[in-house]
């Protein structure tokens, strides 16, 4: 008489339970469902494709030894996976033997005939006992298309970008890599990707967030005890558009669980954007399987705007503004301004609020008046302490490291660094550089000094990044 299998699934869960800790139970086995038992063969529904792979390295020999338990030798054990298959809206069973490990490495794969009949679209983990929380986009509806202004600096960028807004997921532009100088736009581009995707499949699940943000979640999660949790939402995502990925250098823990997310997102056929400071190729301290991946799609980088770009930015944020300026004015501005965009939008708020506070018409004199003013800011004397704020800022350091007895490599190479432009910008002796970073000795400085120019002169890629800081701290 064939048992039943709701009674054996019991059963099991009992002994797997006794084994393993209350949350990996709740997390793990509470979602799954048994479904049939035929022929000493018990089939039970689990949510994912991840899902199913996540039981198997983890916990297959625990469930082997529970359905030998419960069914004899000759029991097995089938998954029966959901997923979102857009071709035949079919679940698909994983079959899994229990009669040797062997067979446990490469199941077979099956396809059965039942048909899912809910043709909404449907995140990939939606795994019942977790929180159920909104999902927000955490993207800017400034930064939309609309405001993002097309030049020769963007096109091919902006073009890719609205590409797969049509079809996120669809193209071969997965990921997009998007990557520039400072202040060149890609944050806006991320945005208005995500925005995009939004209005055209509004049922679609998009969220930006920032690198830094990303890492610090993760380490949360990790500290209390939410590490499933952190996974499950970043796989349940239709599109991600991650931003600044260059701060995940040196971040072994956070790089391994973005290589789990961007494998199981890409494998499903879901849109990944990424931006950075610089091309995959000069990456430094990023693993080598990230790195591959991030070639996988299309790397685009934002230029500098020229002129004409720069004319058209001022005017779209004229437009905006609603307020009417000269167009010699412009053309000033303009010219006078070629590092980035931010320059250009600081020069025109704070034309703006100088025409308003002093009750002055905007013309070509208060233009000047106010662009000699910007200059004058930017040429800042240039201290120690603003050197070691540019040099912490690129390299994701906190200030306060620099002064401690730390000798994580990352720390030791911004101190150095730091030294290194201290003596050369400044008038400080070498014993007063040393005692602002970590009351160090002169003799410590000197080495600093010769480290660093060793290294530009062997390695072309720490020489442009000293040659970067360079014009940080210069402008």
């Amino acid at each position: 008489m064939e048992k039943d299998f709701v009674k054996v699934w019991d059963s099991c869960l009992k002994v797997i339970q006794d084994n393993i800790n209350l949350q990996s139970f709740k997390t793990w086995f509470e979602p799954i469902k048994p479904l049939k038992l035929e022929n000493d063969v018990l089939t039970i529904q689990v949510p994912s494709q991840f899902f199913y792979e996540w039981l198997e390295e983890h916990y297959i020999t625990l469930l082997k030894k529970t359905i030998k338990k419960e069914l004899g030798n000759e029991g097995r054990l089938e998954y029966s996976i959901v997923v979102d298959n857009t071709l035949s809206k079919s679940p698909v069973t994983i079959k899994v033997p229990t009669k040797n490990s062997k067979d446990l490495k490469n199941p077979p794969i099956s396809l059965p005939v039942n048909i899912n009949e809910d043709n909404t679209i449907r995140n990939p983990f939606i795994i019942p006992g977790l929180k159920k929380v909104e999902v927000h986009s955490q993207l800017n509806p400034i930064y939309s298309f609309d405001n993002f202004v097309e030049g020769d600096c963007n096109r091919l960028a902006r073009a890719a970008g609205l590409a797969i807004a049509s079809n996120p997921g669809g193209t071969s532009f997965n990921p997009l890599f998007i990557y520039s100088k400072v202040g060149l736009g890609k944050t806006h581009l991320g945005h208005a990707i995500g925005i995009k995707i939004k209005n055209n499949f509004p049922n679609k699940t998009v969220v930006y967030v920032e690198t830094n943000k990303f890492v610090q979640q993760y380490v949360d999660a990790t500290r209390n005890g939410h590490h499933n949790d952190f996974i499950h939402f970043y796989q349940m995502l239709d599109t991600l558009i991650l931003d600044d990925i260059h701060f995940l250098s040196g971040k072994e823990g956070t790089q391994n669980i973005f290589f789990d997310v961007f494998n199981h997102l890409h494998r499903s056929g879901k849109q990944i954007v990424l931006t950075s400071d610089k091309p995959p190729v000069e990456m430094q301290n990023i693993e080598q399987r990230l790195l591959s991946r991030f070639k996988w799609g299309l790397a685009a980088d934002l230029q500098s705007p020229d002129l004409e770009t720069r004319i058209a930015i001022f005017e779209k944020k004229i437009y905006n503004e609603g307020i009417e300026i000269p167009h010699d004015v412009i053309e000033y501005l303009a010219t006078s301004i070629t590092a980035n965009i931010r320059e250009i939008e600081g020069a025109l708020i704070s034309l703006i609020a100088q025409s308003t506070l002093n009750k002055k018409a905007i013309n070509l004199a208060l233009a000047k008046q106010v662009l000699d003013v910007c200059v004058k800011k930017s040429a800042r004397e240039i201290n120690i302490d603003y050197i070691q704020k540019v040099v912490c800022e690129y390299f994701n350091v906190p200030p306060e490291m620099i002064g401690s007895k730390t000798r994580k490599r990352e720390v030791v190479q911004a101190r150095q660094i730091a030294m290194y432009f201290s003596k050369n910008f400044t008038k400080l002796s070498l014993a007063m550089i040393g005692l602002h970073c970590g009351n160090k000795d002169h003799a410590t400085v000197l080495h600093a000094c010769r480290t660093v120019n060793n290294l530009m002169e062997t390695d072309r890629q720490f020489k442009s990044y000293i040659e970067e800081i360079e014009k940080k701290i210069r402008n």
